[in-house]
């Protein structure tokens, strides 16, 4: 009972060792043939337009499909049944983030009713806009949507995806043309891969040593007077294989002139760029400068102002200081003096009433007359104190009889 189930232990791991396996290997052989169709894409370009007429352009357009399409998960109805959808369903989901995107045209294009047909005009349109890989990119960041639309161990959600994106950048060279009105949109059969354009058979040293061995024997024992010196060597070039070669090299040669042509011009651009970089970066320098140097005098002439300025408060505080003084001074001086004033007017009253007009009490009030008019200067503020010339002139007790 135990090497039972240590049996059906073993089998089931052989089973996920093998189902992992097959998985791996189909996930390398999509890349690895996407890369090279991308290649002969960018070859075929080249030389002619790219076109929904091209083997090469529906080869890629079926490798793409089937990348997308890998381990999908079916839509689950209300009755619990898994219907099979297009990777458009996953595309105009986790592609509405790209900036003018054009799923919204594709979902209103009339002639386009099926999900499949819809992903393939997208495909077109993508590389059309050259924006394809952007799309991809887009996607493939939205790791929860992905794994919402797809299972485990599909190339979307593998390492393989960051080069998916990668190789898909190259084809935004290449001017493509396509008419979204043809036979190719029909999603009612699914993309097949050729997969000979491909393959490549190369044989090892160890191989073509063999073979030569063969035939030398084979020569041998089919007549006795040939000799390993008159047999000739096995494989011979053809016309035709070295057309193909020159016709490759050639292919290549002005592939390398045109994109040596591309670098030149794009070296010219940037060349210009940077001389009128450098051109505005002196002029901004300049401006700096007379900025600079106008900062400076405003700031001179400011400091300049300040200064001036505190001068002159400086000045009305000693102005206001001398004036508080003066102030000071008068209102100390103005009691003394109205008492002065009463005492001079009282003096005169009894002079009046008592004393007799003799010369020398005129000659003290002449004196006292003096006095008088002497404090109506106009130093002192109140004038009501003093005594009026003119009235004590007048006075009758000091009249001369």
């Amino acid at each position: 009972m135990a090497s039972f189930g240590l049996g059906g232990l073993n089998a089931a791991s052989r089973r996920r060792s093998v189902q992992s396996r097959n998985a791996a290997v189909e996930r390398r052989n999509l890349i690895t043939v996407c890369r090279f169709s991308v290649k002969t894409l960018i070859d075929r370009s080249c030389f002619e337009t790219i076109d929904d007429s091209s083997p090469e352009f529906n080869n890629f357009a079926a490798i793409l499909e089937q990348i997308l399409s890998h381990r999908l998960k079916g839509q689950i109805s209300w009755f619990g049944y898994e219907s099979p959808r297009s990777f458009w369903d996953y595309i105009k989901v986790a592609c509405r983030k790209v900036s003018h995107n054009c799923i919204c045209s594709i979902e209103n294009m009339e002639n386009v009713s099926s999900s499949r047909a819809k992903g393939r005009a997208w495909i077109r349109v993508a590389l059309m806009e050259k924006h394809l890989s952007e799309y991809i990119s887009t996607a493939l960041r939205d790791f929860k949507t992905t794994r919402r639309f797809y299972e485990d161990g599909a190339i979307v959600m593998g390492e393989e995806a960051n080069m998916l994106a990668g190789m898909l950048l190259g084809l935004n060279a290449i001017d493509f043309s396509f008419c979204l009105k043809g036979e190719g949109l029909d999603g009612n059969y699914p993309a097949v891969i050729d997969y000979t354009p491909y393959l490549k058979f190369t044989q090892s040293s160890d191989s073509i040593s063999s073979d030569e061995e063969e035939l030398r024997t084979l020569g041998s024992t089919g007549s006795e007077s040939s000799s390993p010196e008159n047999i000739g060597p096995p494989f011979f070039m053809d016309d035709n294989s070295w057309y193909n070669k020159c016709k490759r090299v050639d292919q290549k040669y002005h592939l390398t002139l045109e994109q040596k042509g591309y670098l030149e011009e794009l070296v010219c651009l940037r060349e210009a760029k940077l001389a009128e970089s450098i051109t505005q970066n002196k002029l901004l320098r300049q401006k700096i400068e007379s900025m600079d140097v106008a900062h400076k005098m405003e700031k001179e002439q400011l400091e300049y102002i300040i200064v001036e300025l505190q001068d002159q408060l400086k000045s009305f505080h000693s102005l206001d200081q001398l004036s508080a003084d003066v102030s000071l001074s008068q209102t100390s001086l103005d009691p003394s003096h109205s008492q002065d004033g009463d005492g001079k007017q009282d003096g005169l009253n009894l002079l009046s009433e008592g004393k007799e007009d003799t010369p020398s009490l005129l000659g003290l009030c002449g004196s006292l007359t003096s006095v008088a008019s002497y404090k109506s200067l106009t130093s002192l503020k109140s004038s009501e104190y003093l005594a009026s010339p003119t009235t004590e002139m007048t006075s009758p007790g000091l009249t001369p009889s």
